[in-house]
């Protein structure tokens, strides 16, 4: 589905009928202000959690629920 220019003038123009000219560049500098505070957010949380990190974490995650099985096997067979 490919968006020709016909179809981004009918949306703009629905944009300004909506929201007023004098709205508009309001609202450009929030979603510009949005998208710089999500790809901020992305970098804090690759510093974070670096990649070397993720697996042990991913490893630790496995053990732990396979810990639980092997107890329920262990109960099931003391009664």
């Amino acid at each position: 589905m490919k968006i020709g220019t016909l179809e981004l003038v009918i949306i703009l123009a629905v944009v300004i009928i909506i929201f007023g000219p004098t709205q508009i560049p309001k609202l450009t500098k929030m979603f510009g202000k949005s998208v710089k505070n999500f790809k901020e957010g992305l970098e804090e949380t690759e510093e974070e959690a670096p990649e070397s990190e993720a697996p042990k974490k991913a490893k630790k995650a496995k053990s732990s629920s396979a810990a639980p099985k092997k107890d329920a096997d262990a109960s099931d067979e003391q009664e």
